[in-house]
């Protein structure tokens, strides 16, 4: 018997539609009720989580297992977060509820090491990188993780927060273009996605290069954790 998606959202809107979307697409289904169920509690109640990590803004962690908790009610038996920042307070999240919660951290870091990569480059959001919930999983398995310098972080998280957030549909990404640039140039084999805005901007804004998307590799574990098949990849 397949069971039930809880999607913790809201974190951003578009990232919660962009998980939901990458479930429908990679699920092995021919028909409406092949597909999984899927809940879904868009909270945009929940305080941001860069500004709680480093600015002392409002904890997000008690509207995050609220929302866990009315999902856990309405008969989801699993969750997932497409928030990499968020990831910073899973454990509270795990301890209010009796389903799991998947790891999106983790997951990404298996798939890289699955990969045969041993070093990449880390594109996230400051309280991410400065929280090292990244650098800390990942150099557990081995690989070893680039940041961008001052200059070009501040170009990431002004394409997430002005660009993305902001629903702008045009945004000049010369500036994360470069600093992805040195990053491979300094020896990273892929580059991580690591706020859920960012395969929406590479998406829109047109970024290429050899990159790891972790909400696909979230939806995939929460397809197979669901018990259904996962689509065969292209």
């Amino acid at each position: 018997m397949k069971k039930t998606i809880g999607i913790i959202g809201g974190m951003g809107p578009l990232a919660t539609a962009d998980l939901f979307r990458k479930i429908i697409l990679h699920t092995e289904a021919r028909s409406d009720q092949a597909h999984l169920r899927v809940l879904i509690d868009n909270n945009t109640n929940i305080p941001d989580r860069t500004a709680a990590l480093l600015h002392g803004g409002a904890d997000p962690a008690p509207e995050m297992i609220r929302s866990a908790r009315w999902l856990e009610q309405g008969g989801a038996d699993l969750l997932i977060m497409p928030c990499n920042t968020a990831h910073n307070f899973r454990a509270q999240v795990q301890a209010a509820v009796s389903v799991p919660v998947l790891d999106m951290i983790q997951l990404t870091c298996d798939a890289l090491k699955a990969q045969g990569v041993v070093c990449a480059g880390l594109l996230a959001t400051t309280g991410t990188i400065q929280t090292g919930i990244y650098q800390r999983v990942c150099g557990a398995s081995g690989i070893r993780l680039l940041t961008p310098d001052g200059e070009g972080q501040t170009a990431v998280m002004e394409m997430i927060y002005s660009g993305v957030k902001a629903g702008l549909e045009t945004y000049d990404t010369s500036a994360v273009q470069q600093a992805v640039a040195q990053m491979q140039t300094d020896g990273a084999q892929k580059i991580v996605l690591g706020c859920t805005e960012l395969p929406l901007a590479a998406e829109q804004y047109g970024l290429r290069f050899p990159s790891i998307d972790p909400t696909l590799e979230l939806a995939l574990a929460a397809i197979r954790a669901a018990g259904a098949t996962v689509r065969p990849q292209n």
